[in-house]
């Protein structure tokens, strides 16, 4: 039988793994820097377990991820910044202020009323109210009164992927009344863009540079449509992406040993016999 280990015992292998003269090598040279790459990774290993349902599979990613919690605290609490009681502390409080429908009282003690019945829509529209209240005291400590103007749309790290921050900022101006009445004018403004883009691939200029600036920023403008339509009808454009990803993948692997199959290299095969496999691949619902 393995052994049970603590969260306890995970923060102690890390000071370990710090320790200047007998921990290990690699460990003991990271930063928040470096490290930031591997936490990008192993968030997205945990995305791809779950959208494969492969549940033993994620229990290990989830350790990964949280092994890189631990890691920061450890960085954090070697440079005086915070320690991992620090983490915990902060996040609890923040959801004790953001779940007032469960904790009126802002206590993990505190219980509503019997009887008492908050609705979906007051719930959103408290978090929001919270988050935005959370947002301005943000700000506020950031910079100075005299500063240049804050935008609600300030916080939106701009290191997160493009689809994902995209579909942040449109939802934070759709909070705020500044969205699209129905879809279909959502279609029209996919197709108003496509246009731009193609009258952009059209008519090229003697200025190749400011060209291609140009064709990029067309190119952004018909994706950030993209975005905006898959929010519309509530569809995460990231994961509806992956999915597409992983299906062409599936395809063209159909494709490959197909051509294996039939003696040949895929260099060899003309691109009408690669879409019939491809058709074929379709039709049979790979």
């Amino acid at each position: 039988m393995s052994n049970s280990y603590s969260i306890e015992d995970l923060l102690h292998l890390m000071a370990r793994l710090r320790d200047p003269e007998k921990g290990c090598p690699w460990d003991t040279k990271q930063t928040f820097d470096s490290i930031l790459p591997y936490t990008l990774e192993e968030a997205y290993e945990v995305a791809d377990a779950i959208e494969q349902k492969d549940y033993d599979h994620l229990k290990d990613e989830l350790g990964d991820l949280l092994f890189q919690v631990i890691f920061y605290a450890q960085m954090g609490k070697e440079e005086g910044l915070f320690d991992f009681s620090d983490i915990v502390s902060s996040s609890v409080s923040k959801l004790l202020r953001r779940h007032p429908h469960v904790f009126p009282d802002g206590t993990l003690e505190s219980t509503l009323a019997d009887g008492v019945v908050i609705s979906e829509t007051e719930i959103k529209r408290n978090w929001e109210r919270i988050k935005a209240k959370e947002r301005a005291t943000k700000a506020e400590k950031e910079f100075d009164a005299d500063d240049a103007f804050i935008s609600v749309l300030d916080s939106i790290p701009a290191s997160l992927p493009s689809l994902a921050r995209a579909e942040k900022l449109q939802k934070r101006a759709a909070h705020y009344a500044f969205d699209w009445p129905s879809i279909e004018p959502v279609f029209d403004k996919i197709q108003e863009e496509l246009e731009e883009l193609k009258e952009a691939l059209a008519h090229p200029n003697s200025d190749a540079p400011a060209q291609q600036q140009h064709i990029i920023e067309e190119m952004g403008d018909v994706l950030f449509c993209c975005v905006n339509l898959a929010r519309v009808i509530n569809v995460n454009s990231d994961t509806a992406l992956r999915s597409t990803n992983q299906k062409f993948i599936n395809r063209f692997r159909y494709i490959e040993k197909s051509v294996q199959e039939q003696g040949k290299v895929l260099g060899d095969v003309t691109l009408n016999e690669l879409d019939k496999l491809w058709d074929e691949a379709k039709k049979a619902a790979i």
